[in-house]
């Protein structure tokens, strides 16, 4: 059987990191309202700051540093796909449009038919 190492990253100190992070983001959110007879200036002035330092200690951490490198990863990988031409796009969108509307008619005529023969024949409803 083979071993895998396994690493442990972080510990304490980055744990605490992410929990300022979060708290200082919630506390932009209360200094927002707490500071609502300062003005939207000050309202605005102590959430985005809030945020801001937020962001700046959790990406200072270990599980921010990771966050960074999961974005590179993610943007290397989508250049690397190969996207649909604008026609293909706009084709397949109706292609797309055809199949429901067909499919809407099929259960709409199903439904009546339904109606028809439940309603009118079978239980005389209709008259």
């Amino acid at each position: 059987m083979a071993s895998t190492d396994v690493q442990t990253v972080g510990g304490a100190a980055d744990t605490a990191k992410v929990a300022t992070a979060a708290l200082l983001a919630v506390g932009g959110f209360v200094a927002y309202f707490l500071l609502s007879a300062q003005g939207a200036a000050a309202q605005w002035g102590g959430l985005i700051g809030c945020m801001v330092l937020g962001a700046v200690v959790f990406f200072t951490a270990h599980t921010g540093r990771v966050f960074i490198g999961f974005l590179r990863d993610a943007k290397r990988e989508m250049s690397k796909v190969v996207w649909p031409a604008r026609r293909e796009s706009v084709q397949m969108t109706l292609y797309v449009f055809a199949f429901v509307f067909v499919m809407a008619l099929f259960l709409w005529l199903t439904d009546k038919t339904l109606e028809w023969l439940l309603y009118d024949l079978v239980l005389g409803w209709r008259k």
